[in-house]
């Protein structure tokens, strides 16, 4: 099984950097698979926690290569929910990369483990007669603190339904549940790497310099 790794993050934030410079990013140093993945971007200001600016991935297996390259543009650059992001963010940024594995369908919208288990729920919007779902990946409901159900509502709500939350809405709930392996590094440890393998700091249009 191939796990998420440091390779993957460099390669998340070359294509972002190759991106503002107008430029090709660098090969990978991984090997091509096919898996589903994520791609996170997190922000940290002024030592502060690290808040979440974008985060877009695929449930189905792709090429992780492309994969990785397409999804870090897309969840910086396109992900609706904040605008994009801008090089000058650089130097408070943290990449996660996360690879799905271990799908399994729960028993119901109870079977799963917080801390362990991303979860996938499909249900019925009896408002507007349409199919909803939704996912959140499996640090999620662990780094909010939330309780399963907690979890459950937070992501009926995500999949777009504005009704009541009802037992009944519950335990209609298709869900698949699953595993995943993340990395997660910075951009100063980022840019720390590359000097070491490649002998410079990246440079970034548009970006001040920053000393590491």
């Amino acid at each position: 099984m191939v796990s998420a790794n440091r390779e993957m993050v460099v390669y998340c934030f070359d294509a972002l950097v190759a991106h503002y410079n107008g430029e090709e990013a660098p090969p990978p140093a991984f090997d091509e698979g096919q898996h589903p993945l994520f791609v996170t971007w997190k922000k940290a200001v002024n030592g502060g926690e690290p808040r979440l600016r974008g985060c877009i991935g695929t449930l189905e297996a792709r090429c992780i290569v492309n994969g990785f390259k397409d999804y870090a543009l897309t969840s910086a650059l396109r992900d609706r929910r904040f605008p994009p992001i801008q090089a000058k963010e650089l130097p408070n940024l943290e990449c996660t990369v996360s690879i799905l594995t271990n799908y399994e369908p729960a028993r119901d919208y109870l079977d799963w483990e917080v801390g362990k288990h991303g979860i996938i729920i499909e249900f019925a919007d009896p408002d507007y007669n349409t199919r909803r779902s939704a996912t959140y990946l499996p640090e999620v409901a662990a780094h909010e603190g939330w309780t399963v159900i907690e979890a459950i509502d937070s992501l009926i709500r995500k999949a777009g339904y504005s009704g009541k939350i009802t037992g009944q809405l519950r335990k209609s709930i298709q869900l698949t549940r699953y595993q995943s392996t993340l990395f997660t590094m910075h951009y100063g440890d980022y840019v720390a790497y590359v000097k070491t393998i490649r002998g410079a700091a990246p440079t970034i249009n548009g970006a001040k310099p920053t000393n590491y």
